[in-house]
């Protein structure tokens, strides 16, 4: 099962006429993930053909205007739609202050309840977690409290073969055995090791979001083998110093952690206002790191199952 993201918007904090600010939709197993929610985000995820209704939970990066302002607006639409289910959105303190102020003052009577789980920016530990999926923090270098997020699918349960079932007649017994990854005795006695009867129905695939962050060598070794990254590259190479100073990464900044981590692709957004170029921005990351996409509006990227059959 491939994971999915959906790119809503782009941009840094200053406004443009063509770009908007952080969001993207990120689907794995299914399951639907708002990461981040700056300006716009319900209208842009109207013109992706994205139900709101459909969100698991929402992953909020830090307190900056360009990355939450437009969740308001989508919490209150949430309610016209009628959901029923609690909302659990996750975000770094003091953000319980802030939805505590929205719903006392413009929503106090929702059909369902927005729950705010903190995220500790400090710390490397999974947060989410189900059946299926496993959401981990990913402490970022910004000039606020600031956590990217590593999606990882679980490892799923072993399916056995019909090949395997007919050659030797394998019981409804035996199948269950087989699936909780036991060796079977068939009634002659022989033993038939797993690997001849199960396989795995797809390899486990995982996606890094990580928006705002100076350079971090840490955040590469977290994200270790990661299959899609997605990189602020706010600053072109020539602007490391401006970088530096406002808490965000180069174009050759992103690229470095992409080849450091062994990232199957690279995706790179949160561009500044002052560039009308996207191309000459992703061709330096691409001299560093050849896998390398700008993270477009309104694109779709999903993580190819060759990149992790290697």
């Amino acid at each position: 099962m491939p994971i999915a993201v959906t790119i809503l918007g782009n941009s840094s904090a200053k406004p443009t006429a063509t770009g908007h600010p952080s969001a993207q939709v990120v689907n794995i197993n299914e399951q639907l993930f708002l990461v981040d929610a700056g300006e716009g985000v319900q209208r842009q995820m109207a013109r992706a053909g994205i139900s709101p209704l459909k969100l698991r939970a929402v992953f909020i990066s830090h307190l900056h205007g360009d990355h939450v302002f437009g969740l308001f607006p989508l919490l209150s639409t949430l309610g016209l739609y009628g959901r029923r289910t609690p909302l659990r959105i996750y975000a770094p303190r003091p953000f319980g202050e802030a939805l505590e102020a929205f719903l006392r003052l413009f929503e106090s009577d929702l059909p369902y309840t927005p729950e705010w789980v903190e995220v500790d920016t400090t710390k490397h530990r999974i947060i989410f977690e189900n059946d299926t999926t496993e959401v981990w923090s990913l402490p970022l270098r910004h000039r606020v409290p600031t956590a990217g997020y590593l999606f990882r699918q679980k490892e799923p349960a072993l399916n056995v073969t019909k090949y395997a079932i007919e050659r030797y007649g394998l019981d409804p017994h035996q199948i269950v055995a087989a699936k909780r990854g036991e060796d079977v005795e068939l009634s002659s006695r022989e033993i038939i090791p797993n690997n001849l009867l199960t396989y795995r129905p797809y390899p486990p695939m995982s996606y890094a979001y990580c928006s705002d962050t100076n350079y971090s060598a840490r955040l590469a070794k977290m994200i270790q083998g990661v299959d899609m990254l997605y990189h602020e590259a706010t600053y072109a190479a020539s602007e490391r110093k401006m970088a530096k100073l406002r808490g965000h990464s180069t174009t050759e900044d992103a690229a470095k952690v992409a080849q450091m981590a062994d990232a199957g692709k690279l995706l790179i957004g949160h561009f500044s206002s002052r560039y009308k170029d996207l191309e000459a921005l992703v061709q330096e990351s691409r001299e560093i790191f050849p896998a390398t996409e700008i993270a477009r509006e309104g694109t779709t990227f999903t993580i190819e199952e060759k990149r992790i059959k290697r």
